[in-house]
């Protein structure tokens, strides 16, 4: 996906097509970068002072330096890709700090349309030692997701011992069972997503009762609905999970239209 816009930490706006990062950086040789990925809606970043704080947390679990002037460089870029809707990217490697902006993924539309089929992946991973940490070390995220797309998946859910839920590739999980919203705790060891805690306000607000814990597959399996959440996708329901279906409720939609009211 093409870049509309770059900047660089100390640089402001640089040309997309032009390297950055230092061919000896160890954050980058070691994938031990920290990242964070911000929906761009209004022509502003959403909750970018949340994603920041994350960013900052990130950076000290990987032993990197904080870093500086996030805000004004996310802003800056942001201002000049001048597009309504899209995603922008931070990525802070202990000597630079990037910040890039491209358009959302094809076919976001007609994916919320027709919903998420995903398998479900035994994880020795979670908790580790980077748990909550949003690292550039995504190989094995990435390798889930090209098996479930070989069983003709659209992702991957991560379960842990004793069949616990745990979370997605890249997103997290809920499902609905009356007015009661389930979802993973952070202490299994799933990533805290700002998405996911910007939901669990909308859905108290919005009268719903929301739960976190442990909870294992048979759970989900008998939802009244199921849905998933992450900043670029945002709220998409889950219709399919190892070939088995899942019901669609009015949930997901609901929580998609209030989170698009969230500047």
């Amino acid at each position: 996906m093409s870049l509309l816009a770059a900047g660089v930490g100390g640089r402001g706006l640089v040309d997309p097509s032009e390297p950055v990062f230092f061919a000896d950086d160890e954050a980058l040789l070691r994938g031990a970068a920290a990242f964070e990925t911000v929906r761009i809606r209004g022509g502003r970043p959403v909750l970018l002072e949340k994603h920041i704080a994350r960013l900052e947390r990130s950076a000290i679990s990987l032993r990197l330096s904080p870093p500086e002037g996030v805000i004004a460089l996310a802003e800056e870029v942001a201002a000049a890709a001048a597009t309504d809707e899209g995603a922008l990217r931070l990525f802070h490697t202990g000597r630079t700090l990037l910040a890039t902006v491209a358009g959302l993924p094809p076919g976001l539309d007609a994916l919320r349309a027709r919903g998420l089929a995903l398998v479900t992946l035994r994880s020795g991973a979670v908790p580790s030692l980077l748990a909550g940490v949003k690292a550039t070390s995504y190989a094995a995220a990435m390798a889930a997701v090209a098996l479930a797309e070989s069983e003709g998946a659209d992702d991957a859910l991560y379960l842990g011992e004793g069949e616990t839920v745990l979370e997605l590739t890249t997103a997290n999980i809920w499902w609905r069972v009356g007015d009661v919203l389930y979802t993973p705790a952070v202490a299994t060891g799933v990533l805290p997503g700002v998405t996911r805690g910007t939901l669990v306000e909308l859905a108290r607000g919005a009268g719903y009762r929301v739960q976190e814990g442990l909870f294992t597959l048979p759970a989900l399996l008998n939802a009244e609905e199921a849905f998933v959440s992450s900043a670029v996708r945002e709220v998409v329901s889950v219709v399919l999970i190892d070939k088995r279906e899942v019901a669609r409720g009015p949930v997901a939609a609901e929580l998609q239209a209030l989170l698009e009211g969230v500047r």
